[in-house]
């Protein structure tokens, strides 16, 4: 993402759409996401989706050469049915359908 477009909404709508197609055309039932603690904005974009956080996993992932930290958060079909995602954000007033 250019950093001249962030904190527009761009993200967090395309996971909401990327989510839905998940659930709803491949079929998947659950979908995790694992975040840095001290990262901000990917932290805002799954609270604002709704994903739960679910724990820590300590020196998960090595990234710049040690092993660094990561929450882990979750959604579950059920969670998002029956207006997914997307939905959620055009109810809320956060995004418009094309």
């Amino acid at each position: 993402m250019d950093s001249t477009v962030t904190g527009g909404g761009v993200i967090t709508a395309a996971v909401a759409l990327v989510v839905d197609h998940c659930f709803a055309r491949v079929g998947l039932h659950r979908i995790e996401a694992t975040v840095r603690p001290e990262n901000g904005p990917s932290l805002r974009v799954l609270e604002k989706l709704g994903f739960r956080e679910e724990g820590l996993f300590r020196r998960y992932l090595d990234v710049d050469g040690a092993w660094r930290d990561h929450l882990c958060f979750a959604v579950t079909t059920e969670e998002v049915r029956p207006v997914g995602l997307a939905g959620r954000l055009v109810a809320a007033g956060l995004a418009e359908r094309a």
